[in-house]
């Protein structure tokens, strides 16, 4: 079906964050004075280079630049200083981290000798094989992935049983993905721009098990094909009180903005495994708010392209529940699959929002939905979301209200002029939804 509204391309703008990225990082970003060294590695350790990476990270003292050669490196690195690790000449090096946990592992933690790494870069690698994760970041900020090709990672994933064994106890929600491509945990001001994440259980994971984690970054990314999670998932975990004993609640996931990212085909091998965003706070003191969803691209997936989900209630003396106050704007949707389970949807859909607590804050604006059964579907005890400029696209529902809170939805395009419900508009299902007044034009067709 046609749209008055071409699908997010990453051109210019893009390229140019990229370069800005890479050049204010090296510059600024490892807080190096004039003294800071460029190292090299090679698979030969030639021409006064190190052989592996992991020993050029020893030898690199912070602020330094670790330049690698082209060739496969057969090996873990862990990094718990400000450095940044490079390819050289744009060619894509590889780590192949097989039977070994991670590919990369950017270490902060708080019970580590360097606790709180910052400023680091990573650019222009291959990861795969890595049993968990292929790029794990702990308690660090200012951290800057980019240009990377993350894939075939979670081996010691075991789907039948749910588990991912040896997978480390600060890691307490993991044993259903092994922790996903690249996970940001307890990461703060970090940026993952314009990596290729496929083929892994599932693609980038934000999370909060040894802190918050917040004001991040997440743009212009490929992810795809990931078998069995969400293409982007930001979810609020129990805490790991191995590492941190006094923790009683989630740390929150807060303030991250998913930008200009394709996500598509993801959680497809298991019915009703993965959306192309999830956006979570499951159980009682968990919190994923205020985070920003903005032009992305969310096709195919396992569940719908945008999922917000709250599992367990909260009545007192339980800690409250937060799911509020994330806004989703500007965003294509097309394919995706309906919820299942308790948050089960009637057909394909878009948006869903599921809480058994009330959620309020929640803005949905200028998205264009095309071949969805059901384009912003919303189910809450009690609360109120706000959908307003979007282009409901698909003869279908356009908004879905099956809980007790308010939609309020005014000022959407309905498929013609004539308003939900007329002709061969889109429908309302549910009560307390607000339609009028309504948009006799598509929005999307005079915002470029």
């Amino acid at each position: 079906m046609s749209h008055n509204v071409r699908p997010i391309h990453h051109g210019q703008i893009h390229d140019h964050l990229l370069l800005s990225l890479i050049g204010l990082v090296l510059l600024f970003g490892c807080g190096a004075s004039g003294l800071a060294a460029t190292l090299c590695v090679n698979p030969g350790g030639k021409f006064g280079c190190k052989s592996t990476i992991s020993a050029a990270v020893a030898a690199a003292s912070a602020g330094d630049t670790i330049q690698v050669a082209q060739g496969t490196y057969k090996e873990q690195v862990t990094i718990t200083k400000s450095l940044s690790l490079v390819a050289l000449d744009q060619i894509q090096p590889t780590i192949d981290a097989t039977g070994l946990s991670n590919g990369i592992f950017i270490n902060g933690m708080w019970a580590a000798p360097n606790a709180g790494v910052a400023n680091v870069l990573i650019s222009g690698l291959r990861i795969h094989n890595a049993n968990f994760e292929g790029i794990l970041v702990v308690n660090a900020a200012d951290v800057t992935i980019v240009g990377n090709h993350v894939f075939d990672n979670n081996r010691a994933l075991d789907i039948a049983g749910s588990t991912c064994p040896g997978i480390p106890a600060f890691e307490t929600n993991e044993g259903e993905d092994c922790g996903e491509g690249v996970h940001l945990m307890a990461a703060v001001h970090s940026s993952v721009v314009r990596n290729e994440i496929d083929n892994n259980s599932g693609g980038i994971l934000t999370s909060d098990e040894t802190g918050p984690s917040r004001d991040n970054l997440i743009s212009g990314n490929t992810v795809h094909d990931n078998a069995y999670d969400c293409g982007i998932t930001m979810a609020s975990h129990g805490p790991a009180t191995t590492v941190i004993p006094s923790a009683t609640v989630s740390y929150g996931v807060t303030h991250n903005t998913i930008a200009h990212n394709v996500s598509s085909h993801n959680g497809f091998q298991v019915p009703g495994a993965g959306a192309g965003i999830g956006i979570f706070a499951p159980f009682p003191g968990t919190t994923a708010a205020d985070n920003v969803v903005i032009e992305n691209e969310l096709l195919n997936n396992g569940l719908p392209g945008v999922t917000l989900h709250n599992h367990a209630a909260a009545p007192a003396p339980a800690p409250p529940i937060n799911l509020n106050g994330n806004v989703i704007v500007g965003n294509y949707f097309s394919g995706n699959a309906a919820d299942t389970q308790d948050a089960a949807t009637s057909g394909p859909t878009g948006i869903n929002i599921y809480s058994v607590a009330p959620v309020f804050g929640t803005v949905i604006s200028q998205n264009v939905f095309d071949d969805e059964a059901i384009d912003v579907a919303f189910k809450a005890p009690s609360g109120q979301i706000s959908v307003h400029l979007n282009d409901f696209d698909t003869k279908g529902i356009g908004v879905d209200n099956l809980g007790a809170g308010i939609v309020n939805a005014t000022y959407n395009w309905w498929h013609c002029p004539a308003g939900p419900g007329a002709g061969r508009c889109t429908t309302v299902a549910g009560s307390e939804v607000i339609s009028s007044p309504w948009l006799t034009s598509p929005f999307a067709a005079d915002r470029h």
